[in-house]
């Protein structure tokens, strides 16, 4: 049995009148991106304490956190806050995560991603002097 949408904001990506509709809700679009944007490299992690290490125990809802969408008929705007690896260049990094993000979005759910605006929240130090 389907999760009921009714208390979800989702939108109409695709309709036929021979079978039905396809709709998908904003927080899925959201962590789209968020995925997108922790496999780019000199990304630590995403703003609001959210690193690659804890995405397997915490689970996939909370990868959406630092992410803001605002979705329009067939197309959607989003706002990503980061933290980047000390080391790293922010433009560079910053470069990669908007067009990961954008071809996420794109071939997963067939939106138009209009923008996509990246925050760097913080830059994070490697843990030095850490023994075993």
């Amino acid at each position: 049995m389907a999760k009921d949408f009714s208390d979800r904001s989702t939108h109409m990506i695709h309709e036929t009148k021979d079978i039905g509709s396809v709709e998908i809700a904003d927080e899925v679009v959201a962590v789209i991106a968020g995925l997108a944007a922790t496999e780019v490299e000199g990304v630590a992690s995403m703003a609001g304490n959210i690193t690659k290490e804890l995405v397997g125990r915490l689970g996939a809802k909370n990868l959406s956190k630092g992410v803001k969408i605002r979705m329009m008929d067939t197309s959607v705007s989003v706002d990503i806050a980061i933290n980047v690896k000390y080391g790293y260049s922010i433009p560079e990094v910053a470069g990669v995560v908007q067009e990961r993000v954008k071809n996420a979005i794109e071939s997963m759910t067939g939106l138009e991603a209009l923008d996509i605006n990246v925050k760097i929240s913080n830059v994070e130090l490697e843990p030095t002097g850490a023994t075993k």
